[in-house]
């Protein structure tokens, strides 16, 4: 079991990309679930629930430090997505958790040093991919947050994608006005979202307007950003030997 989540071998490495495509399909079904009034719901929820439960376990299973993982915020985010998915079972009491389930996307972040490892496109573009990726959270996250506060009682969100479009015009800074935020908690909510995800997006065009650099630290001063042809450290002068897989 070890292996399968922590070794180097071809078959933990399948493992853990299934793992990361079993939650882009988790999050895909909680977008679908807006839109689709089924019945089923709740034994789908359920399912999910079970196998993310005995995921939790194994890795707490072989966990060195159990309490340690626990307590952690991967630990404690998976919980919540665990307890959301399992409440329906005993009733709704927990339902307004379903959001959590957006928040196990960040686990798959797990998957970066795999990424860097196996494509050679992740690694030129790292900086711009992770950043994209953090608004994207952000933006999922915002938008569940929205959906989960506001279409029990604001007409104006009945499904995933209008709370998708009050995010968007909120974070631009549009505001056409159309569709607003019911009650104070949803003005807060609305602050929240144009101040943390304008900081988000002026960082992505931060990062794609910049000139192109690679990620290579200085053994000497500890610099990590340099030109794809550079052969001193900018900083300190060291020689460097950034490896080019061959590109000119």
């Amino acid at each position: 079991m070890w292996n399968l989540y922590e070794g180097d071998t071809p078959s933990g490495h399948r493992f853990r990309y299934g793992l990361l495509v079993f939650d882009l399909v988790t999050i895909a079904f909680v977008i679908a679930t807006s839109f689709l009034h089924w019945d089923e719901t709740e034994y789908v929820d359920a399912v999910i629930g079970v196998v993310l439960l005995i995921d939790f376990a194994a890795r707490l299973w072989i966990a060195r430090r159990r309490w340690r993982m626990v307590m952690s915020v991967y630990g404690v985010i998976d919980i919540v997505v665990i307890v959301s998915m399992l409440a329906p079972i005993v009733g709704e009491g927990l339902a307004f958790l379903r959001i959590a389930r957006v928040l196990r996307l960040l686990r798959s972040y797990t998957m970066v040093k795999r990424l860097r490892q196996d494509f050679p496109w992740f690694r030129r573009n790292e900086q711009l991919i992770m950043s994209a990726l953090n608004l994207g959270v952000f933006v999922f996250m915002m938008t569940a947050l929205v959906y989960e506060t506001q279409h029990f009682t604001n007409p104006k969100i009945a499904n995933y994608a209008d709370a998708l479009y009050f995010t968007v015009t909120a974070l631009t800074t549009t505001g056409f006005g159309d569709v607003v935020l019911e009650g104070t908690g949803g003005r807060m909510i609305a602050v929240l979202i144009m101040i943390f995800g304008v900081s988000l997006f002026l960082r992505l065009v931060q990062v794609m307007l910049r000139p192109d650099k690679v990620f290579f630290k200085c053994p000497d001063c500890g610099l990590t950003r340099h030109d794809r042809d550079a052969v001193h450290c900018k900083a300190c002068g060291r020689v460097l030997n950034i490896p080019n897989e061959g590109e000119v």
